[in-house]
């Protein structure tokens, strides 16, 4: 849930501002009520008081009640600034709320008023931990395990930490370990279930979630989890009796009516996904995962203009949520006209957004924010400042492209000065750009074949459970236009969601693709993490996996974009040789492909080569080999040199392949080091879910 800049209507619609904002007039009220002289003995005098507005928080903190419960600690601690309970249950319920800063701040004023509570210093590298400071918080976590090797708490903390440093299978030890010790416990039980189903095993999951249900049977939350992990087993009528029976013990758990509505989703009963929506909508108004399922059902019920107008309210409500705008985005574009005023005015957020981050100097973001806005609005004015924008990151020719199509493409949507700017700049580039080596060797580099590597992206239909119902869709989909802004890849044009990995295997081998690359998800409120297994599309069989994690604004950007890095950094080096003169050649990569004056390649016979069973590779016979090539001269995506011919015989010809000799690393540019460990979103927010016991109703 997302702050708004402020005002009294940003705090009615926000349950979080709103607490702050009567904190403060809590605060106040107090300390105007108190004569100047009286206020050093005000605490004092009115022990009472504070002690009852203590208990009143208390009980509705095991309510689950964590607003009402944050405003009578606060009042307490006006009355009694050195109340260490009201302390630390005030940062437990900002911990509860998802605010973590606020909860760190409490927390570590508690420790002060009672430093040698483990509980307080648990709760401490907790938050530490959810705000991703794992150092630390790791340091927190040894301290009390040296002073208490079997602290319960101190131990469930460094199992969280490995998760969330990606160390899940060192979590799994850890678990086992303490369960050992505690073996009815609820939350190490249902712990172990999550974990062991994050590394696949989900047998080993059932077991643990079984005992979980025979020691605590009227427990919701270890129903809605039992429920959660049949979802995932694609159980799925007994995924909706688990999450029927949660709803049953308790009627206002929304995860679990959440669940159930993404159920039946999966499942195609698009109605009543609709219907228990609009269930969650009516009781949280600010639940924009609700509204985004519902907009996603009447989609797939084909009422895209309904689904437009509730995605419109969700962001209404939260602007930032990246899947709602992707989700509104995707219809706009496969049920409007190019002319549609709605296509220009949500284009316009894209443009405004990248005006922003040109002025800040962030030219990466401010290029995917114009891409997005032309996506919806190719022939929009802003198509200028996004052409200057590559003009000043040193591609001219791409700059001139741009012009070139505004051009063709009428130039009436301009002012005068600015279609006279543009004619101007195309007559100036087109003769700065005269002595160029495309022009000199009579090539147009929009019309060379570039793009060596075949790349299809998918997601697997009834992946694992996510706040957002086709996350993993929209993620694939946003990681494919990633692909098409690397002229070095193609992404092939084939449906985003597949049913089976089979079903994506035939696809992409029937396709002629060379790689293809699976998504996957997890996420929570303030986390993303993707997985990107890459196969062999000849013969199935693994060639890489790139794991990426991202936190706060723009999560869903920056992970799809990390994510295409680095699956271009493993991807071998690739070009064509497509001019010959002599001794003299070009070919189809320059500096924006990492190409150096001086670096040589070899030259393989065309059709020769082919990538290696498994793993990410090329192969092919040392006989194919039939000569080098030296660059000498480049541009920005042609490169010019000298050939010299392997053998007596000149075999050399157009077509050619151009690659990396495999002993300057075949990899071309691959990642160093150990891979990213994969950091599960999900399960961390799960774990913290955990933390505390099942609130009274």
């Amino acid at each position: 849930m997302k702050k708004p800049a402020g005002g009294a209507s940003g705090a009615a619609g926000n349950p979080r501002a709103a607490l702050k904002q009567a904190a403060s007039g809590v605060l106040l009220a107090l300390f105007l009520a108190a004569p100047p002289c009286a206020a050093p003995l005000f605490a004092a005098e009115n022990p009472a008081l504070a002690q009852s507005r203590y208990r009143a928080g208390a009980a509705l903190m095991t309510r689950g009640d964590w607003y009402a419960a944050s405003e009578s600690f606060l009042e307490c601690l006006a009355l009694n600034p050195a109340h260490a309970a009201a302390t630390a249950s005030l940062a437990e319920c900002y911990y509860e709320l998802g605010e973590f800063d606020e909860a760190l701040v409490w927390a570590r004023k508690a420790r002060m008023l009672a430093r040698s509570d483990m509980a307080l210093a648990n709760l401490e590298a907790s938050t530490l931990i959810a705000l991703g400071r794992l150092d630390e918080g790791g340091a927190i976590i040894a301290d009390i395990l040296r002073r208490e090797p079997y602290n319960r708490e101190g131990l469930f903390a460094a199992a969280e930490l490995e998760v969330a440093a990606g160390k899940t299978g060192d979590a799994l030890r850890r678990y086992r370990d303490i369960v050992r010790r505690f073996p009815d416990d609820r939350r190490l039980l249902v712990s172990l279930a999550l974990v062991s189903a994050s590394l696949g095993d989900m047998a080993g999951a059932r077991n643990y979630i079984d005992q979980a249900l025979l020691y605590h049977p009227g427990d919701y939350l270890v129903c809605y989890f039992a429920a959660w992990l049949d979802f995932r087993a694609g159980r799925s009528a007994e995924a909706a009796a688990r999450a029927e029976e949660a709803l049953a013990i308790h009627p206002g758990y929304a995860p679990a009516r959440s669940l159930l509505a993404a159920l039946h989703y999966r499942e195609g009963r698009y109605e009543e996904a609709a219907r228990l929506a609009d269930i969650s909508i009516a009781r949280d108004r600010a639940d924009t995962g609700a509204w985004y399922l519902k907009a996603m059902a009447l989609s797939r019920l084909a009422r895209p203009a309904e689904a437009m107008t509730v995605l419109s309210t969700a962001l209404s409500i939260d602007g930032d949520d990246e899947f709602i705008r992707a989700a509104l985005e995707d219809l706009l574009i496969a049920h409007t006209a190019l002319e549609d005023p709605a296509r220009e005015r949500w284009a316009a957020w894209h443009f405004n957004r990248a005006g922003d981050f040109r002025r800040r100097n962030m030219n990466g973001e401010a290029l995917f924010e114009y891409r997005r806005g032309l996506r919806l609005n190719p022939y929009a004015r802003e198509r200028l400042g996004y052409a200057e924008l590559l003009r000043r990151q040193g591609y001219p020719s791409r700059y001139l492209e741009e012009l070139r199509f505004m051009e063709e493409n009428g130039l009436e949507r301009f002012s005068a000065a600015e279609r006279e700017s543009i004619t101007d700049a195309i007559e100036n580039y087109d003769a700065l750009l005269s002595e160029t080596l495309y022009r000199r060797w009579d090539v147009e580099p929009r019309e060379l074949a570039s793009r060596h590597w075949n790349i299809a992206v998918f997601s697997l239909a009834g992946g694992a459970v996510s706040r957002h119902p086709g996350a993993a869709e929209k993620t694939a989909a946003l990681v494919r236009e990633f692909i098409t802004h690397d002229r070095r890849i193609r992404s092939l044009a084939l449906p985003v969601e597949a049913a089976s990995f089979s079903a994506a295997f035939r696809a992409a081998r029937e396709a002629g693709a060379d790689y293809f690359l699976v998504i996957g998800i997890t996420e929570n409120e303030r986390d993303i993490s993707l997985t990107g297994d890459l196969y062999v599309a000849r013969t199935g069989s693994p060639a890489s996996s790139f794991n990426v994690y991202r936190t706060g604004a723009d999560r869903l950007r920056n992970a799809a974009r990390n994510m295409v890095e680095k699956l271009g950094a493993a991807l071998p080096f690739r070009g064509e040789l497509v001019r010959r003169r002599a001794s003299e050649a070009l070919i189809d990569r320059g500096k924006t492909d990492g190409v150096d004056a001086g670096m040589v390649f070899q030259v393989v016979k065309r059709g020769r080569t082919a990538t290696a069973n498994e793993g990410i590779g090329l192969v092919y016979r040392p006989e194919d080999v039939v000569g080098t090539f030296t660059v000498g001269r480049l541009d920005e995506e042609v490169s010019a040199g000298m050939l010299a011919r392997g053998g007596f015989y000149d075999r050399v010809s157009s077509g050619d392949e151009i690659l990396m000799p495999p002993e300057a690393g075949a990899a071309g540019g691959a990642e160093s080091g150990p891979p990213a460990l994969a950091v599960n979103a999900e399960l961390r927010a799960f774990l913290r879910t955990l933390r505390r016991g099942p609130p009274e109703r």
